[in-house]
């Protein structure tokens, strides 16, 4: 893949696809204020209302084959769609940057097999924060056997899902360590999102705690993987694989 490059470096060519929705238009934000990112298409399921906007060409999905070259796609949008920039990203040789959940057992099988062929990074949270407190959960786990381990996340009163995404890719490093992991779940007002892990003993405990007080963190978090994810080598990535 070959980027553009500017007096600053290399310049990230990205695709945003799911450009409507929330992420698509944080992302979209975000972008525009960063010198080593492009955001050269954006692509939304419905027609464009406008084919150009702020300078980025937009694309309706069934367009998608359409899109000028890029490095890499970001990819927030429903797993229907997800087929399609999929199949894209490899047909193009570019880098996916997915945080698009609901993917069925056919469709994460896909995602290892594209892996073969380039660099894709699958998340349920694009939190940097969460990526490091992922490792840690995973460090203390080992480093504490027979513990108990307890995860409670929190989040708004719509949210549908618990324990959430996140709580339970917690719990999965922390099962990796050895531990046997619990969940509690609260849903109450406008919380963004915490999750706070927890190792007890006879006589102490290690608290483990993360709190999300804004949604830009996300997009923020899958930009900075977008920009370093097309240099390496085909694969299947974690957020915290980016984080140096």
């Amino acid at each position: 893949m070959t980027s553009s490059t500017t007096k600053t470096g290399t310049t990230i060519r990205i695709l945003i696809h799911g450009a409507s929705g929330r992420m698509g238009q944080a992302l979209l934000r975000l972008a525009a204020e960063r010198d080593d990112a492009k955001v050269v298409a954006a692509v939304s399921r419905a027609q464009p209302a406008q084919r150009v906007v702020d300078g980025v060409p937009y694309f309706a999905a069934k367009e998608m084959h359409g899109v000028p070259a890029f490095d890499v796609a970001i990819d927030f949008s429903l797993a229907g769609g997800f087929d399609g920039i999929l199949g894209l990203c490899a047909e193009r040789d570019a880098a996916l940057v997915s945080g698009t959940t609901g993917l069925s057992d056919a469709q994460r099988a896909a995602l290892e097999s594209a892996a073969t062929r380039i660099p894709v990074l699958s998340s349920a949270n694009f939190s940097l924060g969460v990526a490091v407190l992922s490792e840690l959960v995973e460090r203390a786990a080992a480093a504490l056997p027979g513990w108990d381990c307890d995860i409670v996340e929190a989040h708004h009163v719509h949210k549908k899902d618990a324990p959430s995404g996140t709580a339970l890719a917690l719990g999965a490093c922390a099962e990796h360590g050895g531990a046997s992991p619990r969940y509690a779940s609260l849903r109450a007002g406008d919380i963004v999102g915490e999750h706070f892990v927890q190792f007890t003993a006879a006589g102490e405990r290690i608290e483990l705690n993360h709190r999300a007080t804004n949604r830009d963190i996300f997009a923020r978090g899958a930009l900075h993987a977008a920009t370093r994810l097309p240099a390496r080598v085909p694969g299947l990535y974690r957020l915290r694989d980016l984080l140096a």
